[in-house]
């Protein structure tokens, strides 16, 4: 919240936005369409780390 003062948003205005994710983010609709899943869907690949300059997964987290 301090940066939010900084910026000069009113936090009274956002505190129950920013309280709402202090137990997790709650269910939403939300759509991941980025540059390599339009990629993969284009090219007809079958896995997103194909389209990947530096795909990261739990056992590779630097490029």
């Amino acid at each position: 919240m301090p940066r939010a003062t900084e910026c000069g948003v009113d936090v009274e205005s956002i505190k129950a936005y920013v309280d709402s994710f202090r137990v997790g983010a709650p269910p939403h609709g939300g759509c991941g369409v980025g540059l390599e899943r339009v990629v993969m869907l284009y090219c007809g690949l079958n896995n997103i780390r194909k389209t990947a300059m530096f795909p990261r997964d739990p056992k590779r987290l630097e490029p």
